[in-house]
């Protein structure tokens, strides 16, 4: 991989769907890291997470919406008002997000989490 940051741009903006999922990892929280021991994990619709930074901080939220495309995340509560009165989620990159509950529905997520590596 390059290190010239115009390339860096261009793999992120070209990057496919399965890669891009990757990208979207977000940290986990202390007790979660001791429990799986791993630093961060794909995030997904259902898990829940704490913002980090900027306006909303501190606020816990379900994730309703991942939006590969963009690289933002869709959380519950996490909304601003419209000039004509609706609410309208604010998006959110996953870099300032950290995962407090996963959601473990998924056998294939438990997989991937047991993994080695």
């Amino acid at each position: 991989m390059s290190k010239q940051p115009r390339k860096q741009r261009k793999f992120r903006f070209n990057a496919p769907l399965h890669v891009r999922h990757k990208l979207m990892s977000v940290n986990l929280s202390e007790e979660l890291r001791e429990k799986y021991g791993r630093r961060s994990i794909p995030v997904r619709s259902g898990d829940t997470v704490q913002v980090m930074r900027g306006d909303f901080k501190d606020h816990e939220g379900k994730v309703e919406k991942v939006d590969l495309k963009n690289y933002r995340l869709m959380i519950e509560g996490v909304s601003v008002q419209k000039p004509d009165g609706n609410q309208v989620y604010h998006p959110i990159h996953p870099s300032n997000l950290m995962i407090v509950e996963m959601d473990l529905d998924d056998e294939e997520r438990n997989q991937i989490i047991d993994r080695e590596g």
